[in-house]
């Protein structure tokens, strides 16, 4: 019996030490491969790190021998050639040896401490737009002009709006940026131009000077990264095609997992839907709120409300070759939100976007009539005015993307005094008689690369009553030099 049993422990142990030699051999196997996935991430970190290493020499050596440079032309000593690339020795023999310094300038400040090398960057611009409707006579029929960007502009080839930004970290608490807008009919105007922080505590940041106001979605942005050719009807009725406030403004990013930015802006309140009015203080207010955060692995969202509140005195507008003129307040909300949709994250070959946004505008106060004639008069006038675009794009190959969106407006109700007494009729104002403007418009565009865009776009504008305007636009966007990453 003892024997049997001697006989079965060594058959077993006879037939599990393979088993348990084989277990172990693909273990060992296996611990040698993660030793050498290890042993291979640490050679690339180091090298890495030794070539992020080189650059950093290069860059003070470079910087070294600038300032070096800038002394020497400032003490009138020659100005010495840079060294060629990579010629660290050389830059290093010649900070050793230095020229006579330069006198010290007026409160003792260091003549090279802010060395004047911002980000240049350029956006070209152009269409061909073919219209079946004279666009002089275009007009959003019931509501007043914004005398801003409004209408598809002219038939033929037009340079469309090119820009110039220099941008550039002041020191270390400042930053600033230059937009230069250029139209294609050989006009100058300064897009944006501000100062803003750099590395303030608890996620605030303050910007001053002109800037493209953060109410809406589509205002922040500049036209170039728009998915359409021109701005949406709600913009061109409610913001003349987009706010752009002198003043200053101020975010709060809240130390959350989800994104939630508010926001307040004062401005002295020249740009529609206010004017000039030669006042103190600010002349404009606006509040903003976004929140949002990722829908699980392949999407995301953003969503917000702003609000605009502004004045206006005698801002005028065009109507049967009259002038005529409204004195009030202007108060507008703005609701937002946009989803974004890649494969697992990746935008790459595939991804598509749903944006729109929805405008309620209320304005009271005086109407003015034929102001510079003998017929001039004048009235109450409250309106209510409202206005949405709905968008999608998708983009089904890694370089093209076709889109479609859908614009609405509602003239709204209208009270305007010098209708009601009777003292004049609608035929006296023509313009803003009631009627819910609308287009449709469908987009396809090429990008060969991020630096280059063509895009054909086809819309339906019914602007006014009775008339339709089939337009075809091609236009090409092209970007030269470094370019800010744009926003969500």
């Amino acid at each position: 019996m003892l024997k049997h049993k001697v006989m079965m422990a060594a058959l077993s142990v006879a037939v599990a030490a393979p088993q348990a030699y084989a277990a172990d051999k693909k273990e060992q196997k296996e611990l040698a491969e993660i030793r050498a996935e290890i042993r291979q991430m640490k050679e690339v970190y180091e090298a890495r790190l030794q070539a992020m290493e080189q650059r950093l020499q290069q860059a003070q050596a470079d910087n070294a021998a600038a300032k070096a440079q800038i002394a020497a032309i400032g003490a009138g000593a020659p100005a010495v050639p840079a060294p060629a690339a990579g010629a660290a020795p050389a830059v290093a023999a010649y900070v050793e040896t230095p020229p006579a310094a330069a006198p010290a300038p007026t409160g003792g400040a260091n003549p090279a401490s802010n060395l004047f090398n911002p980000n240049i960057s350029m956006i070209l611009g152009g269409t061909l737009q073919n219209l079946k409707q004279d666009p002089t006579q275009y007009r959003l029929q019931g509501f007043a002009p914004s005398g801003g960007e409004v209408g598809p502009g002219k038939r033929g080839f037009n340079l469309g709006e090119s820009e110039l930004t220099m941008a550039a970290n002041i020191d270390p608490q400042f930053a600033g940026q230059l937009t230069f807008s250029l139209s294609g009919a050989n006009e100058v105007s300064v897009e944006e131009a501000f100062v803003q922080t750099r590395g303030m505590e608890n996620g605030l940041n303050i910007k001053a000077g002109r800037f493209l106001s953060a109410i809406g979605y589509l205002n922040s942005q500049h036209a170039h990264t728009w998915d359409f050719v021109d701005a949406p009807l709600a913009y061109q009725a409610f913001l003349g095609g987009q706010y752009k406030p002198d003043g200053v403004q101020a975010k709060w990013l809240a130390p959350l997992d989800q994104f939630l930015e508010v926001g307040v802006e004062a401005g002295n309140g020249t740009a529609f839907p206010g004017n000039d009015r030669n006042k103190n203080g600010a002349g404009a207010v606006s509040v903003f709120a976004h929140l949002g955060d990722d829908i699980g692995d392949s999407a995301s969202y953003r969503a917000g409300v702003s609000y605009l509140h502004t004045g206006a005195e005698q801002r005028a507008y065009e109507d049967q070759g009259l002038t005529n003129s409204f004195s009030g307040k202007s108060n507008m909300w703005i609701a937002d939100a946009i989803y974004k949709w890649a494969p697992n994250g990746n935008p790459t070959n595939t991804n598509f976007k749903l944006q729109g946004e929805y405008f309620r505008r209320k304005e009271s106060g005086t109407l003015n009539y034929a102001v510079e004639t003998d017929a001039a008069a004048s009235g109450n006038y409250r309106s209510v005015q409202s206005g949405w675009y709905l968008q999608g794009v998708y983009q089904f190959m890694p370089t093209w993307r076709a889109g479609l969106r859908y614009d609405r407006l509602s003239s709204g109700s209208q009270r305007i005094g010098l209708i009601d007494s009777g003292a004049l009729a609608w035929a006296n104002l023509p313009i803003l008689e009631a009627y819910n403007p609308s287009r449709s418009s469908f987009m396809i565009d090429y990008s060969p690369s991020e630096f280059s865009r063509l895009r054909l776009q086809l819309a339906r504008d019914q602007s006014r009553p009775g008339v339709t305007d089939n337009q075809i636009f091609l236009q090409y966007i092209m970007s030269l030099g470094t370019h800010a990453a744009h926003s969500f």
